[in-house]
């Protein structure tokens, strides 16, 4: 799996949306030409993508749409269901935690930290707030696969190392700073001012 680039596994989860999409409208079959117009790419990017996972479709037929979907659901792990801790509360963390498209693709946030003494011990929905110092022990005791840290920078690193030290393996990095994690864990930095600034650079030209 170390041939496997992080920009095939962004394209593959392009396709298994749009594969959706062409679910819910009925289409049976798509070619890999088809899928490459709706993903902005080569027909032979998609293929070689797909290759990489073993042989699917049938020459001058195309793909079964409810087929390649599944298939590439489970490439994704999207079958599993997958346990999340939110590290802050503030407004992002509350966008992110009630956005309905995670709990259809089976990611669940578990527990939810945060420092502000108004937010902690109440609850989100049946999901308890807990301060964030008490992280490390309630991790311990009920772990989670996943963790979202969507907190002010200069506490980034901090609770990253508490997710790292209770054997969390997975983080999702929307905090605007460069932070650190050992081999072996997975690190996903989300930046929407880069993103931003991205755009009006184009809108700029």
């Amino acid at each position: 799996m170390e041939k496997i680039s992080e920009f095939t596994v962004r394209r593959l989860s392009n396709y298994y949306r749009i594969l959706l999409d062409l679910e819910k409208r009925g289409t049976a079959t798509v070619s890999s030409q088809r899928l490459a117009d709706l993903g902005g790419i080569t027909s032979a990017q998609v293929r070689k993508d797909l290759s990489y996972f073993g042989n699917f479709g049938t020459r001058g037929l195309g793909y079964s749409v409810s087929e390649l979907k599944t298939a590439i659901m489970q490439i994704l792990g999207l079958n599993a269901k997958w346990t999340m801790a939110l590290f802050g509360a503030g407004s992002l963390g509350h966008a992110l935690f009630f956005h309905q498209g995670f709990r259809e693709d089976g990611f669940y946030f578990k527990h939810v930290f945060d420092v502000d003494p108004g937010k902690v011990g109440t609850k989100w929905l049946d999901v308890g707030i807990f301060h964030q110092r008490d992280a490390e022990d309630v991790l311990r005791r009920d772990p989670v696969s996943i963790a979202v840290v969507a907190i002010p920078p200069d506490a980034a690193q901090d609770v990253i190392d508490i997710a790292v030290r209770t054997g969390i393996r997975g983080i999702l990095n929307f905090a605007p700073t460069q932070v650190s994690v050992p081999d072996g864990t997975w690190l996903r930095n989300v930046n929407l001012a880069v993103a931003l600034e991205s755009l009006s650079f184009y809108l700029s030209m």
